[in-house]
């Protein structure tokens, strides 16, 4: 908690997470009933193919900006292409604490050994159980409003398009994210009357 309230002066602190899979189809949902009264099954698609798309992201607590990036898979090479960008996006020599569960990706063997060679990434490990620690977390919540809700997307490069025009468009609004809540709005007392006699 304390890199969200007191970051060290000079850091950078980064939330980083992944959204997924994101599934394309080609064809809206059907609807639940049909005219004469029956429920409509859906058919079930499901397959390991390589038209699942995760999406990486990660959000900078001191603006609100955010970097996303996606991927075929959650495997050490696209972790490690994704702290690039993250290491690009914040320019410096200040250090930068990336907040993220502890997926096999991210501290996998391959991933320790990238990061002995970036010394700026310092990983910070949520507890396991805990992902609402993860202000990611919330920022995905406003991304899926944005970028998925609804859409059909023919392919990963649907994906991948719907997923840069979001976050531009959110980093256009983007504004620092506070830890905790907010105060609550001032009570509005009522008039108070004095009687005399």
């Amino acid at each position: 908690m304390d890199l969200y309230a007191r970051p060290p002066s000079g850091a950078v602190v980064v939330c980083a997470d992944e959204l997924g899979p994101v599934v394309p189809r080609a064809f809206p949902p059907a609807s639940g009933w049909s005219p004469d009264g029956h429920r409509i099954k859906a058919p079930l698609d499901y397959s390991r193919g390589p038209e699942k798309t995760w999406v990486y992201g990660g959000l900078r607590i001191a603006d609100g900006t955010a970097v996303t990036m996606t991927a075929p898979s959650r495997s050490s090479r696209y972790y490690q292409q994704f702290l690039a960008m993250i290491e690009a996006a914040n320019p410096g020599s200040g250090l930068i604490f990336v907040i993220t569960d502890n997926l096999s990706s991210h501290n996998s063997y391959a991933t320790r050994e990238w990061l002995a060679g970036h010394p700026r990434i310092q990983h910070v490990f949520i507890p396991v159980g805990a992902c609402w620690l993860n202000l990611q977390e919330a920022w995905w919540r406003i991304f899926r409003r944005h970028a998925i809700a609804g859409q059909c997307f023919v392919g990963p490069d649907d994906i991948d398009y719907a997923t840069r025009i979001a976050t531009a468009q959110l980093n256009t609004q983007a504004r620092p994210w506070v830890w905790g809540r907010p105060p609550p709005p001032p009570r509005q007392l009522r008039r108070r009357f004095t009687y005399t006699l």
